[in-house]
């Protein structure tokens, strides 16, 4: 095997995410897991799992791509019209 496949392989794990942490005060685990699952939902992990649960084909990945581009296109615009005093 040629040496740049096995540095490439090492270097993988590099870009990985940060582990989330959280920390629990006074015994009350019921408020670290809420913070937890609040955490995950901002980071789209609960999203990233539900995708991977079954396989998506490469058109329906792209067509996926353009809808959400496409309405984060809108939400800013709607955003900057509103901003503007347009709306």
């Amino acid at each position: 095997m040629c040496p740049i496949f096995r540095a490439g392989a090492r270097n993988r794990t590099r870009w990985r995410s940060p582990i989330v942490q959280i920390v629990v005060r006074d015994n009350n685990v019921e408020q670290a897991l809420r913070a937890l699952k609040k955490k995950m939902q901002r980071e789209g992990l609960f999203r990233e799992m539900k995708a991977r649960q079954a396989f998506e084909k490469p058109s329906e990945k792209k067509a996926r791509q353009r809808a959400e581009a496409v309405r984060r296109a809108r939400k800013l615009a709607r955003k900057r019209a509103q901003r503007e005093g347009i709306v």
